[in-house]
């Protein structure tokens, strides 16, 4: 077997299992479950219209690379959303089968393990899909924390020359996971000029990029970043995007990777020989959904409704703060995360996902403790109670 499968951890759901055994939550309240950061709002009639016109396409191999149409497609759309000059759909873009899968397969394209301590820079709390693909693709994590004192940011400055020198990789996810925060213009050039200076690709995770909370500011993306600073051809930057959080479709596994040609080539082909094309159903639906906004319009009206109520419910010293974009609150605990969970699902029946599990000790903190992750992905309803239940939870805690 795989030695370095040894050096996996156990995924925070499976974490948040063991955390629960022996747990009895109060049988007077119903389960409302704000862990998983699974969309619940409603599909588009729409695609699964497309998709099922689709259907046809079952009955054929799918190429790799997609079929041009959907390429086109979600150049167009990039065009559209970032403000972008002219994308080659041919050799700038690929569809994948979701930004997860996507995400991992892309380290095992870029990190070569026959160069001395290969480095993949993660932001600590991370999406944990990031460590397994380092860890897999044989390079060291090495985890920049992001903590509230300085607003979550990533300090790229913080990362010694000595670690850069060897980095082959760096993920960033903007809008964040679990923080919601956005990187800016100066830090995106900062860390081109370090991309630059080193050499190492830069994987951006913008999976959270449409849902934001005021129509006309939306979050900046990394091609936008690179294009206002000048960087034509996207030099050493790959962008992973989803349908799954805009469009209401995490069963569909539809994304895109889009970006510098050079490094997409050799993603291709890695791709050709993992057996990852998407379904030409799957491909047609996923068209009909880049090509229509006014869906994407009303699922940001959905998720902002929901943070004005939520929001406004929990007391004033919980410091569930908005966050720039995204649909978690990463809200602070007054002791242990771990208690804090358990315990509001044994008094309260509502599940929320301890910050602990989303980050590593590093640097002697684990930046991601004393606070928890909540997906305000349930029905407006049903946010609205378990913020009303967290309320008095807190109320009692502090």
């Amino acid at each position: 077997m795989n030695p370095d499968l040894k050096r996996l951890q156990p995924y925070p759901f499976q974490k948040l299992a063991t955390l629960f055994e022996g747990v009895v939550p109060n049988p007077a309240l119903r389960p409302i479950n704000l862990s998983i950061g699974e969309p619940k709002h409603a599909t588009p009639p729409f695609i699964l219209e497309a998709l099922t016109r689709g259907l046809g396409g079952l009955a054929a191999y799918p190429a790799t690379a997609g079929r041009p149409t959907l390429r086109e497609a979600i150049a167009a759309w990039l065009q559209r959303r970032y403000e972008l000059p002219a994308i080659d759909a041919t050799v700038e873009v690929l569809p994948v089968n979701g930004s997860r899968e996507a995400l991992f397969a892309f380290a095992q394209t870029v990190v070569d393990r026959t160069q001395s301590d290969p480095v993949v820079v993660i932001p600590n709390p991370f999406y944990q899909i990031y460590e397994g693909a380092a860890l897999l693709a044989g390079a060291r994590p090495y985890f920049l924390n992001q903590v509230p004192e300085d607003g979550f940011a990533c300090d790229f400055g913080s990362v010694p020359a000595a670690v850069w020198k060897t980095t082959q990789l760096i993920y960033v996810c903007s809008p964040g996971n679990p923080t919601g925060r956005v990187l800016s213009l100066d830090e995106w050039r900062t860390l081109f000029e370090l991309s630059d200076r080193y050499g190492f690709v830069i994987a951006s995770d913008e999976c959270y990029s449409e849902i934001y909370f005021e129509e006309g500011a939306a979050p900046l993306g990394a091609l936008a970043a690179a294009t206002r600073l000048g960087r034509n051809g996207f030099p050493r930057l790959v962008v992973f995007g989803s349908l799954s959080k805009r469009s209401n479709v995490p069963g569909m596994r539809s994304g895109y990777v889009a970006g510098d040609r050079a490094v997409l080539k050799s993603f291709l082909l890695y791709r050709t020989y993992h057996g990852s094309a998407m379904s030409l159903a799957v491909q047609a639906a996923s068209e009909a959904a880049w090509n229509d906004e006014a869906h994407v319009v009303e699922n940001r009206r959905l998720y902002r409704e929901k943070f004005e109520v939520v929001t406004a419910l929990l007391p004033p010293g919980a410091g569930a703060r908005m966050p720039d974009a995204a649909f978690y609150l990463w809200m602070p605990t007054p002791d242990d995360d771990t208690r804090f969970a358990r315990e509001l699902l044994e008094q309260y029946n509502v599940t929320v996902l301890p910050g602990s599990y989303l980050a590593r000790e590093a640097h002697g903190v684990n930046p991601g403790a004393h606070f928890v992750r909540i997906a305000l992905v349930a029905p407006p309803a049903e946010c609205t109670e378990a913020a009303q239940r967290l309320g008095q939870f807190l109320s009692q805690s502090r």
